[in-house]
């Protein structure tokens, strides 16, 4: 059996990244770091201020392969989930093997090769400078956003945990010193409902507070054909967030952020495709297999649908202190709770094949300090210290065959699974509790060489601990009677400490156009194997990855800034990258290490204003990801393609204010992105080959006062897409999910003072 594709689980991390930054695309608020409290603005019309290297600097003075989607570009494309995030920027892709809401990011063709929910993924994800590292903590968070920040490359340096990807920044709306707010109301097909708003409220002189909420629910587009079973993806959910300004004086700053949020939708569904002897590979006797050939694309006839629980709550507080016109510290620190419950039908049929439960619950805590310097001299530094520790219980239960009386005396008991050596209604279940620590220290400085050249060096050492404490696995039949326990209580622990950091130069060539080249390496800590099952040997630990980036770009815009481009090359080698591999004899699984990767490719980024009212932008993404070397599965996968890396991403968008008079102002939008085939899995199996595809979206708005009316659509053309493809022929289907169907709706806004 393909045991390999059995944990599918991943952090939330996103990240990617455009050097450019779409004129009307990008608008949002800076975070409150180092000392910068103003809002990003055009200084001049399409000239965007931004922080990513926490620091106020225009967009086209930044070295690094930045995106900003401000509030204007969340709410206008109604983004919602992970899809929406990946067509916006070249060379960002995602997987939804754990369902849409819990995506894994691939930047540049770095991703997490190991879907267990324990795990730490190489692209890390900040809400509000927070880190959060595990699915359980990510909960809903896209709304009331001012903007969303991604950066491209190993990150570390400057802020928070090390990656090897790449980070994605969220950042809330934060209290203003202004009494407003707004509410949003709005329904879509699938009978969807929701509304989303905020009150700001002045509580004084030094104290303003902002609370936020969203909610939705909707039908799920999976439809389901078995009699008295509910359709599943469904969206049931809710979050509030609770901001808290304190100003005491000019030079000092606090904000409180609290959180909460809830999704309870029916789970979602699995698109599993039979092979020649049908689902369930033959066990069920000649000709008793299932096939789902009388089902549409969007159809399935799934037996077990329980709810998906996903819990979170959260807490964070950021301070600034001005400690003279030169440095100011910042402190950051995060509190986090989250438990999520994921009941899948793995099979997505009458029968009960493969039906996998599983659960994840944790804390984390978090501490950051920065102590950053704005001099007006040639040199400018950023130090910090920081401190991550995060808590896990682990379990998953795999019901294999739950229905198949295997002796034949009419019932489904523990001695039919006795009774084989294939788990044939066998209940296979593991658990474990996980604790890790991470240490810091960083630093990041710029040395002004002459009026054009600056050189930038920053260093990071980071140590790392982590401890698997009582992982067991256990057999019984469905009855819950005991038969074996392949792996009694054991224990596992590593330690490990890194020196990464990043040298770069850049060079002006006039006031509008920037050069700029960097060397730097990633690191992305050790990592438990989730999925040991069978034997004590698989109860293992990955070596930690490495990635050494070489990046080179260019950054350039008209005087008038009517035409903006953008381009970078990058070339990586990748080094160590976790993978879980099964041994083909016993089905073991083990977490192993790829001993290298090579990752080369670019991104074109162009932005046209040719009317004052219109803005266009365009997007491409080239990439070549493959293996060099090493052995997944027992099968040598050097010159493969690594998983969802395609070769070419393609977006296109414009916004063209068609109406703007005293009585009303519409605008119009529309987008279109495209991606190349691709592969979810590093053995690229021929037939789960996925092809491309292309994706349309369009909304209209019409404003008049403080209301606006909108509609919307995605993915217009209905397109069938794969977000998620594995062999799991053992059990004898392939695996899969697909891509959200078309989706539309209208909405009513009013904002108030």
């Amino acid at each position: 059996m393909s045991a390999s594709s059995i944990g599918r689980h991943a952090q939330f991390l996103v990240s990617a990244g455009l050097i450019a930054l779409a004129p009307g695309i990008a608008m949002a608020q800076v975070p409150e770091d180092a000392a910068v409290r103003d809002q990003v603005t055009f200084t001049e019309p399409g000239e965007i201020v931004v922080t990513a290297q926490k620091r106020s600097e225009r967009a086209i003075d930044v070295p690094v392969s930045l995106s900003v989607l401000g509030r204007q570009a969340l709410d206008s494309s109604h983004m919602t989930q992970a899809d929406d995030l990946s067509a916006s920027i070249p060379n960002l892709r995602f997987s939804a093997t754990v369902g849409e809401n819990t995506p894994i990011f691939s930047l540049r063709g770095v991703s997490m090769a190991d879907f267990s929910l324990n795990q730490a993924g190489p692209v890390a994800t900040y809400y509000d400078e927070v880190y959060k590292g595990n699915f359980a903590f990510l909960g809903v968070q896209l709304y009331d956003l001012d903007r969303i920040e991604v950066l491209r490359g190993p990150q570390g340096t400057l802020y928070g945990k090390n990656t090897t990807g790449g980070a994605i920044n969220l950042v809330a709306a934060r209290p203003v010193f202004e009494n407003t707010g707004n509410l949003r109301v709005g329904v879509g097909n699938y009978d969807r409902v929701e509304a989303q708003g905020a009150v700001n409220l002045v509580l004084g002189p030094q104290l303003a507070a902002r609370v936020a909420f969203t909610a939705a629910r909707a039908d799920g587009w999976f439809r389901n054909k078995l009699p008295g079973k509910p359709d599943l993806n469904a969206t049931r959910e809710y979050g509030v967030r609770g901001s808290l300004l304190w100003e005491p004086s000019a030079t000092t700053q606090f904000i409180l952020r609290l959180s909460t949020s809830l999704q309870n939708p029916t789970n979602y569904g699995s698109y599993s495709n039979p092979g020649p002897n049908g689902t369930g590979a033959g066990a069920y006797g000649d000709g008793n297999g299932y096939f789902r050939d009388h089902l549409g694309q969007r159809e399935l006839e799934a037996e077990y649908t329980p709810r998906r629980h996903a819990r979170t709550w959260a807490a964070a507080l950021t301070g600034q202190v001005a400690l003279s016109d030169t440095l100011t510290l910042t402190s950051v620190t995060g509190w986090d709770k989250g438990e999520l419950y994921v009941p899948e039908d793995t099979d997505g049929s009458p029968l009960r094949t493969l039906e996998i439960p599983y659960t994840d619950r944790g804390t984390q805590m978090s501490q950051e300090l920065r102590l950053t310097s704005s001099s007006s001299g040639p040199l400018t530094f950023i130090l910090g210290a920081y401190y991550h520790r995060e808590t896990l219980f682990n379990a998953t239960t795999m019901n294999f065959w739950a229905d198949l009386d295997v002796d034949g005396n009419g019932r489904v008991d523990a001695r039919d699974c006795a009774s084989n050596a294939s788990f044939l209604a066998c209940v296979i279940n593991n658990r474990f509790d996980q604790t890790k620590h991470s240490y810091a220290l960083f630093g990041d400085a710029r040395y002004r060489v002459g009026a054009a050249t600056t050189v930038r060096l920053g260093l990071r050492q980071t140590w790392d601990d982590g401890r698997q404490a009582g992982l067991a696995s256990s057999i019984s039949g469905v009855d819950g009677v005991l038969v074996a326990t392949p792996i009694p209580a054991m224990d596992r622990r590593f330690a490990t400490s890194n020196l990464s950091g990043k040298i770069g130069i850049d060079h002006r060539l006039g006031e509008r156009t920037l050069l700029f080249a960097s060397v730097g390496r990633g690191y992305r800590a050790s990592g438990f194997n989730a999925q040991a099952f069978f034997d004590p040997s698989e109860a293992n630990v990955a070596k930690p990855e490495t990635l050494d980036a070489y990046e080179a770009g260019i950054k350039a815009e008209t005087a008038d800034r009517v035409l903006s481009v953008s381009a970078t090359g990058f070339y990586y080698d990748y080094r160590n990258q976790q993978f879980l591999s099964v041994n083909p004899a016993n089905a073991a699984q083990n977490l192993v290490n790829l001993p290298r990767s090579r990752i080369y490719g670019g991104e074109l980024e162009l932005d046209l204003r040719p009317l004052r009212k219109l803005a266009l932008h365009a997007g491409l993404g080239l990439l070549h990801a493959r293996a060099r070397e090493g052995v997944i599965s027992g099968t040598d996968v050097r010159g493969n393609r690594l998983a969802n890396a395609p070769a070419r991403t393609v977006n296109v968008s414009g916004e063209w204010v068609a109406v703007d008079s005293d009585v009303a102002r519409l605008v119009l939008r529309a987008d279109v992105s495209a991606v190349s085939s691709q592969y979810f899995e590093i053995l690229n199996i021929p037939r789960l080959r996925s092809p491309g595809y292309a994706l349309v979206g369009a909304s209209a708005t019409v404003s008049r006062g403080p209301w606006s009316v909108a509609v919307w659509g995605k993915n217009l053309g209905d397109t069938f897409y794969f977000t998620s493809r594995i062999d799991l022929s053992g059990f004898g289907f392939d695996y899969a999910h697909v891509g959200t169907p078309r989706m539309f709706g209208a909405s009513l806004r009013y904002d108030f003072r």
